[in-house]
């Protein structure tokens, strides 16, 4: 009766777990208002705007709105004008529309793995395939454009910088390799960029928006850049040879407008609030820079616990001795100690034996779960030292 493009939904044994044991102390959580960050009791007051009580919709997003996105980059030396900005109501309906605008049935996008598990859903909700490319664990999960295979039906590229979890950017001459990569081939790349405000590390980075060289998507939404997941506003930057992203652009316009998904409050009150969001912004960047710092103070009691250093996001990710399955060590975790960590399986490592850790949670909260699982593990390293085990 049902479409094959919805999976019926089992709970994994965590899930199931997390339902019968609440953590106390929750290493998961990436929605930032609910962290404990201070946000300005007036962030919001721009929604009462009066003139959102007049609709006047526009497919590609008001002027105004698109005119603040582009200075955003334009603040960052990026070559942007508002009529390469179209606004979406997040970054996954950026991503619905792409494949829609890239995809016939059964063609799709190369994707990172390790990362966030969304993108088989959204590209098999729109009838489209799923191939992955690996970001090399030799290269501390780095883009390697030599190991993106060459395959049929493919249309497009997508690059997560910083790449959720691992926080791991484009090195600037893979950037290069990518590119010439997605001109050869005819793809274009997309490029999600929601956590580029937060860099952890000065290693060189780059944006990839305003490139000229192919045809490039650059995503980001508020729901990252201010901390304001329920706005639902997302927007893409369009760029590439200007005949090809003009007839892009034109086309996503006419995918929008079938939608109008944005509504009419929310962009005309866009460029207060990203100009009032800017404290929330610096408040979370420095709780995920102070609790890098925290995390790496703490992991010292832990030598057998090794961070993989993030350079960008609100993750880190922890590589631990595989003494251990990583469900039976999650599970056993918010069970015993009442704490929930992410298994690394549930991002597509290679192999067992890597955790997940938030960095937006209270600084208490990291300390307390990371020292749990300190003595979790140490408990367990005993037991295989033990003559006989």
């Amino acid at each position: 009766m049902f479409s094959s493009r919805v999976p019926s939904l089992v709970p994994n044994r965590w899930s199931q777990m997390l339902s019968a044991f609440p953590p106390r102390v929750d290493l998961t959580v990436s929605n930032p208002t609910l962290v404990g960050l201070p946000y300005p009791p007036d962030l919001l007051a721009p929604l009462a705007d009066p003139r959102g009580m007049a609709y006047h919709p526009a497919s590609a997003g008001l002027s105004s709105a698109r005119e603040a996105v582009a200075q955003l980059y334009r603040a960052q030396g990026l070559p942007v004008s508002p009529e390469q900005i179209l606004l979406t109501a997040s970054t996954s309906e950026s991503y619905s529309l792409l494949a829609k605008l890239l995809c016939e049935p059964g063609e799709g996008f190369l994707v990172p793995q390790p990362s966030y598990p969304l993108f088989e859903h959204l590209l098999r909700a729109e009838s489209c395939q799923t191939f992955f490319y690996p970001l090399p664990e030799e290269t501390g999960f780095r883009l390697d454009a030599a190991r993106i295979s060459l395959r049929e039906g493919v249309k497009a590229v997508v690059v997560v910088q910083p790449n959720n979890p691992t926080g791991t950017v484009v090195p600037p001459g893979e950037r290069e390799a990518l590119v010439a990569l997605c001109r050869q081939r005819g793809w274009a790349l997309v490029a999600d960029e929601v956590f580029w405000e937060f860099p952890l590390s000065e290693s060189p980075r780059q944006s990839f928006a305003g490139n000229p060289h192919c045809l490039t998507f650059v995503l980001g939404g508020l729901s990252k850049l201010v901390g304001l997941p329920q706005l639902k506003v997302g927007w893409m930057v369009v760029s590439g040879p200007e005949e090809l992203a003009g007839e892009a652009f034109s086309r996503l316009e006419f995918l929008a407008d079938t939608y109008l998904s944005v509504a009419t409050p929310t962009q005309e009150a866009l460029p207060e609030i990203l100009s009032r969001g800017l404290a929330v912004r610096q408040g979370i960047g420095e709780r995920v820079k102070a609790n890098l710092q925290l995390l790496k103070q703490e992991l010292a009691a832990f030598p057998f616990l090794q961070l993989l250093e993030p350079e960008g996001g609100w993750s880190a990710v922890l590589r631990f001795p595989r003494v251990v399955s990583e469900e039976d060590l999650v599970c056993e975790l918010l069970e015993k100690s009442g704490v929930a960590l992410y298994p690394g399986f549930f991002f597509d490592f290679p192999h067992e034996g890597f955790l997940v850790v938030s960095l937006l949670v209270p600084p208490e909260h990291l300390a307390f779960g990371l020292t749990a699982l300190g003595r979790t593990l140490e408990g367990k390293l005993a037991s295989c030292a033990e003559p006989g085990s």
